[in-house]
């Protein structure tokens, strides 16, 4: 699963993002929100830890920008403003959850396994569609406790479907999952990843339906 950290302070966010990795988070950080804004656009991500004193502008206003953008992922807020008042705006605004530095690495760890626990349905356990079981702390899939046998894209796709079951997904959204490593996509490439997954999981009880003008819903087969 792939975080995306908002913190202007260097030596905390890289003791962060080592924390977070070693439990098997995939982490980038942003130090502005006009950054964070950024990469938002260009990649996708499963949590948002934001902090309100960015040098650029509020966190804060980064915060109401993103939700009127009706952008899903949990926030959870990491800042040194500690009053009930901010707190109470902070999740007035779209934040999911609300941390005041200090802080123990270890309560940051747990909240943030639970907001993913919440939105997600586990957290270094596994999620199953079907036959299909996601091991969320590696993103790989298998059938059988054997790897499913797919490219590394395709498997990209699969796990955002998983992660989102019974949820329709947009095509935004599986761009932005594709396009982490910077490679452009062609018009169509959506379409064939999709074609070609449903090929890969078909006798596996999961199929994906295409929800006309929306996206894409991953879902158990139904016994005929």
């Amino acid at each position: 699963m792939k975080i995306l950290l908002v913190e202007d302070d260097e030596v905390l966010a890289d003791g962060l993002s080592h924390t977070l990795n070693k439990g098997g988070f995939k982490v980038s950080v942003a130090n502005t929100g006009a950054y964070a804004e950024q990469l938002l656009i260009a990649e996708g991500f499963e949590l948002l830890i934001l902090d309100l004193g960015l040098p650029d502008m509020d966190g804060l206003i980064l915060l109401k920008k993103l939700r009127r953008q009706q952008l899903s992922l949990p926030i959870l807020i990491l800042t040194a403003r500690d009053s009930m008042n901010e707190r109470i705006e902070g999740i007035s605004q779209g934040a999911d959850d609300y941390m005041t530095k200090p802080f123990e690495l270890k309560e940051l760890e747990a909240r943030v396994q639970a907001l993913i626990r919440r939105c997600y349905g586990g957290f270094n356990s596994s999620i199953s569609v079907g036959d299909l079981r996601l091991d969320t702390s590696n993103g790989q899939i298998k059938v059988n406790d054997e790897l499913l046998a797919i490219s590394a894209r395709e498997m990209a796709v699969l796990e955002l479907l998983i992660l989102q079951h019974g949820k329709v997904v947009s095509k935004d959204r599986i761009a932005q999952q594709l396009s982490s490593s910077g490679d452009m996509l062609a018009d169509n490439a959506i379409e064939v990843y999709i074609h070609r997954i449903r090929k890969h999981i078909s006798p596996y009880g999961a199929s994906i339906r295409t929800i006309r003008g929306l996206g894409y819903l991953l879902e158990e087969k139904q016994d005929d």
